[in-house]
């Protein structure tokens, strides 16, 4: 997420930046739940663990860095819903949408392998018990953290979807931008993951959710549409909603 003008890259370049940057994503956001919350019975530490701000701060801090790192060469999105977002905003022609959201979704599924295969040299029964527990994937109902109900899940997720890319849309604009939107989108994150971690374990990003249910239990891959749907609705509407409140409907779409 950069509101500077990027250096125009090819299209190798920038999809390589979207699977980087959203591997660092779920590798820290995945890790922080499986070896660091504390929040699982599975996790066996002598602490309590970093808990859901400890969890939250890890993917504000993720975000930051991957935009600062990445954005420049792709814009940063690292997340199919911000993707199909600022395309409705008009900021990207979606006929580039798909590549990216495969970007990310390959670079999601590398990071949570990485992090299945270092759960493979844990103690003994740790990786088969976060797998029953559901890898660190999203849920509602008896998979959510404090037993929220898919109607939750379903409204928080594409609420707080749109307000991200209402926020990334902001700092990121063109003209009105600011040359610390990295550092805005990541708080933002932040926040949002404040408030959806107890709810269902925070996605708003559907590469996130798809890079954990392969590793999870049925009951996160049943449960996956939600987290792929809902927030991928919630940023189209932002994105729409955007462009026709704050950049004007007369501005000319960009070319399919």
């Amino acid at each position: 997420m950069t509101a500077t003008t990027r250096i125009p890259q090819t299209m190798t370049a920038r999809l390589t930046a979207e699977a980087f940057g959203s591997a660092v994503l779920v590798l820290a956001i995945a890790g922080s739940v499986l070896f660091a919350s504390g929040l699982s019975e599975a996790t066996d530490a002598s602490g309590p663990g970093i808990g859901f701000v400890g969890v939250a701060l890890a993917a504000g801090l993720a975000l930051i860095a991957a935009s600062y790192a990445f954005g420049p060469i792709s814009g940063g999105h690292f997340n199919p819903a911000v993707s199909v977002g600022v395309a409705a905003a008009g900021r990207m022609p979606w006929r580039e949408v798909p590549a990216y959201i495969v970007a990310q979704c390959i670079g999601a599924l590398v990071a949570s392998t990485l992090v299945f295969l270092i759960g493979l040299f844990g103690p003994e029964g740790w990786l088969e018990a976060q797998r029953n527990a559901g890898f660190a994937s999203n849920g509602f109902g008896a998979a959510s953290p404090t037993g929220f109900g898919m109607g939750a899940a379903i409204i928080a997720e594409a609420l707080f979807a749109a307000i991200f890319l209402l926020v990334i849309l902001g700092v990121s604009h063109p003209v009105r931008g600011s040359a610390f939107a990295g550092l805005a989108a990541g708080l933002a994150l932040a926040l949002i993951h404040l408030v959806l971690l107890p709810i269902d374990l925070a996605s708003v990003n559907p590469a996130r959710s798809l890079a954990t249910a392969v590793y999870g239990d049925t009951d996160a891959l049943a449960q996956l549409w939600v987290f792929l749907v809902f927030p991928v609705i919630g940023a189209l509407l932002a994105g729409f909603a955007y462009r026709g409140l704050f950049d004007g409907i007369e501005k000319a779409p960009v070319s399919a």
